[in-house]
């Protein structure tokens, strides 16, 4: 009885050894990230039977340590954290965009608003010096203003490369630490029975909790323990003790562009899709560069290339202080187009502006297709959009437009599998600079000067008239009368080669109009008469014989009619389909930016408070309590105490019993 007392009494105190060692354990690693509560498992150690009596119990038994852990809270944390870190990478990136946008001082609202004031005041005052060299030196600060900011948005671009690289890096990391880990867990359980080995599972975890923070992930346990762990659309990033490797890379379709490839066994790498991407701080940063960076560059390009072609345009109405038609304000960038560095045909296409008025914010992309066929598609939407028949082919076929823009067919053939990158706004604002530096050269005057007669009988008068593009081709070459008759109630003195088109007064055709080169213009009150792009308006009853003259501007010191039309751009719409002025869009570039941050930032919040509770309702299970564990040293010491009194009341039994005579 003594013997068996003594080694239930033994069996007893292993056990208790065991429980205080892993509390302990627990207490020693309280702090420790992706550590799990561990537990002793202590177990009857079965009986022994006698014959006379039963079974006696024989003790305790410790039959393993285990870990508290929740598959499903860990696999929820996980998620959770991801989305959470995407949403703080994209919020981190966008509201640096709204901070250089929405700046009051340093912004380009305040700088337009300059501009245009400056052009009021040329138009007040035309040949002041001071008021045309103040014009041209806001026009400068507006250009260089725009690219500054395209230059910080490039900036930004470039941290975002950075940024996606190192976060590349990362994910191989850990890749090949959790394989490594998979391996020795799976040795390790295999050796072991069902003992698992509690601390590399932690550490496994640990790390596939830290890759959620990086990309999101999908986790699926194999049959030997063994993690599989997938990115994207179900790329393989792990597969027990193999890691695929990826890397960062120039994106083969947009060079300025890093993106995420897959390397192969051979080492070649195949580029993912950005779009499959999703979760964690690589996820927010390739969202953030394709919805925000690109949108607000494309934007902030599209007002500068308006800006430029409608002032530009304007400008060349105009005539300088010398009477020489206006020379261009700005320059003007080019619509861009990237074929894909994998392309394997010579097809040469080349871009170009048809319509600023029409350009939309959005990238395109030219797939060719089996055929081959062309497939073209807005990327804002991804929305095809139509080719013209043939296209590209030979002239008419050569061209063919859309949003504003025209392809044109130069040389070369394409092969199937090619695409091209149409980026018409992007290096909008980059691009604009200043190019007029003499404030001579101002064109603030009308090219053309009307009067009437001295000796004018009627009360007839001639409008200072206005030009249109159409008069570049056919300047003015000769002063022109218009000289009235009374008895047929019209004008005639048009230049030679001329047709008239006559706008009555409330905005319908005249019926006869337009009036055939030398044909007589009938006259009607306020009506606008229109040739070789000029306009003109007689009003008043003028008399028989009384004469209007339309002649060139030679001088224009002191004229600042064109400078008037240059100011009426500001609020002119003449973006987005005439749908916005220069201040429009940019206000609403700045109100998009805006609310995007904004959105990211309550969704954000949101996902902050989310992941909080699930990480304690996780905690609450895996997590180490330290009260808790106090409690149960004191209750496994005091099992140990008694246990050992156990042993000590075994051995003075056994000492009783020999000392018998």
């Amino acid at each position: 009885m003594a013997n068996s007392m003594f080694y239930t009494g033994l069996s007893g105190l292993n056990a208790a050894q065991a429980a205080l060692m892993t509390t302990g354990n627990n207490t020693a690693n309280v702090n420790t990230p992706g550590y799990s509560r561990q537990s002793a498992q202590i177990a009857s150690a079965g009986g022994v039977y006698s014959p006379s009596i039963g079974f006696f119990g024989s003790g305790a038994k410790v039959t393993g340590v285990t870990r508290s852990y929740d598959q499903y809270l860990t696999s929820q944390l996980n998620q959770a954290q991801s989305l959470n870190q995407s949403l703080n990478t994209y919020y981190t990136q966008v509201s640096q965009i709204d901070n250089l946008l929405a700046d009051q001082k340093a912004g380009l609202a305040p700088q337009m608003q300059t501009l245009f004031a400056h052009v009021q005041a040329l138009a007040n005052t035309p040949a002041d010096p001071a008021a045309r060299q103040q014009l041209i030196s806001s026009g400068q600060s507006l250009a260089n203003q725009f690219r500054s900011m395209d230059q910080s948005l490039t900036g930004l671009n470039a941290s975002v490369n950075a940024q996606i690289s190192g976060s590349v890096d990362q994910i191989n990391t850990y890749a090949e630490q959790i394989a490594n880990l998979n391996k020795q867990v799976a040795m390790l359980s295999n050796g072991t029975g069902t003992q698992a080995p509690n601390d590399l599972l932690d550490q496994r975890d640990q790390l596939l909790n830290e890759l959620g923070k990086l990309v999101g992930t999908k986790l699926v346990v194999q049959n030997d323990g063994q993690y599989s762990v997938f990115i994207g659309s179900g790329q393989t990033l792990v597969l027990g003790d193999k890691a695929t490797r990826l890397a960062a890379v120039r994106s083969a379709s947009e060079p300025t562009r890093t993106t995420v490839a897959v390397v192969n066994a051979v080492g070649n790498a195949a580029e993912m899709q950005e779009s499959v991407i999703s979760g964690g701080s690589l996820g927010g940063l390739l969202q953030f560069r394709s919805e925000a960076l690109a949108t607000a560059q494309n934007s902030l390009g599209r007002i500068a290339i308006a800006l430029a072609d409608t002032f530009n345009a304007q400008q060349r109405l105009g005539v300088d202080l010398n009477g020489v038609l206006g020379k261009d304000f700005f320059s003007q960038a080019s619509p861009g187009l990237i074929s894909n560095g994998r392309n394997t045909g010579t097809l040469v296409l080349t871009p170009s502006f048809s319509d600023t008025n029409q350009l939309s914010t959005s990238d395109y992309r030219l797939d060719v297709t089996a055929g081959p066929a062309y497939m073209l598609t807005r990327l804002s939407d991804n929305q095809n959009i139509p080719l013209a028949a043939g296209f590209p082919g030979a002239a008419p076929a050569n061209t063919t437009t859309f949003d504003g823009v025209t392809l044109t067919f130069a040389s070369g053939a394409a092969a199937v599998g090619d695409s091209f990158l149409i980026q018409p706004t992007r290096t909008g604002a980059r691009d604009l600079t200043m190019l007029l530096s003499d404030p001579a050269k101002v064109a603030a005057a009308s090219p053309i000067v009307t009067g009437n007669t001295a000796g004018n009988q009627g009360s007839g008068a001639i409008s200072a008239g206005t030009v249109d593009v159409n008069y570049l081709a056919t300047p003015l070459a000769a002063k022109v009368t218009l000289t009235y008759d009374g008895a047929t109630n019209k004008f005639s003195g048009f230049p030679a080669g001329a047709a008239v088109t006559v706008t009555l007064e409330n905005g319908s055709p005249d019926p006869a109009s337009p009036y055939a080169a030398g044909t007589p213009v009938t006259y009607s009150a306020g009506a606008k008469m229109t040739f070789n792009g000029i306009t003109v308006t007689v009003s008043g009853t003028p008399s028989n014989g009384d004469n209007f003259t339309i002649a060139k501007n030679t001088g224009g010191v002191s004229d600042g009619s064109n400078a008037l039309l240059l100011g009426a751009l500001q609020n002119k719409k003449t973006i987005g389909g005439s749908a916005a002025s220069f201040n429009d869009a940019y206000a609403q570039l700045v109100s998009t930016v805006g609310s995007k941050a904004r959105q990211i930032q309550i969704a954000g919040t949101a996902q902050t408070s989310l992941t909080t509770q699930i990480r304690t309702a996780q905690q609450s299970v895996s997590g180490v309590n330290q009260d808790e564990e106090t409690a149960n040293l004191l209750m496994f010491q005091q099992m140990y105490q008694a246990n050992a009194k156990v042993i000590q009341t075994a051995s003075t039994m056994f000492d009783a019993v020999l000392g018998i005579r």
